[in-house]
């Protein structure tokens, strides 16, 4: 629950400051690619929370890889996060940024979990009518859950829709069972 508080605090702090400089935009599009460096690069995502490394390491290492790359206010608020100790919450901070861009546009977030990768198209076509459903426009993002046999689960608004093969198989037991009962 503190990480909550955590990723919520700084995330509006950055979303307040790039609101008063006429950045939110930019710096989203920035925070996006920032999230997908550190999915795709676990050893940097180590690297800056790792509480032994020096915070002159983590900032040396943090300029090299983003001087010129990313605003100067993206960049602070890093420094800063390294001062601070928040490294670790990077992660929540960026998406909890991304969150209250959204719901500014109206927004709310969602997640579609499914066996394979939805293509743009499907994820689209289930935004449509999640939207619908909720009275609210819906931007879902796609993962992946093992766990289901088959169809889809999807989660937004703190509702869950779920249009799994396992429902429908939990669904057809509990008629059966119903049936028999009788």
């Amino acid at each position: 629950m503190a990480e909550l508080t955590v990723d919520r605090t700084y995330g509006t702090a950055l979303f307040e400051a790039a609101g008063d400089l006429g950045k939110k935009d930019e710096i989203l599009e920035e925070t996006t690619g920032l999230l997908e460096l550190l999915k795709n690069e676990p050893d940097f995502k180590a690297f800056i929370s790792h509480p032994s490394i020096s915070n002159r390491d983590k900032k040396e290492v943090i300029s090299k890889v983003f001087e010129g790359k990313v605003s100067e206010e993206l960049l602070n608020f890093m420094y800063v996060l390294v001062d601070k100790g928040r490294t670790l919450h990077l992660e929540g901070i960026l998406k909890m940024y991304g969150k209250l861009v959204m719901e500014e546009a109206g927004f709310t977030d969602g997640t579609v979990y499914s066996v394979v990768p939805l293509d743009d198209a499907r994820i689209q076509e289930l935004e449509g009518e999640v939207s619908k459903l909720l009275r609210k426009k819906v931007k879902l993002t796609n993962e992946l859950d093992p766990k289901l046999i088959g169809g889809i689960k999807i989660l937004a608004e703190g509702k869950l829709l779920d249009l799994s093969i396992r429902k429908r198989f939990d669904d057809l037991e509990g008629q059966i069972k119903l049936q028999a009962g009788r």
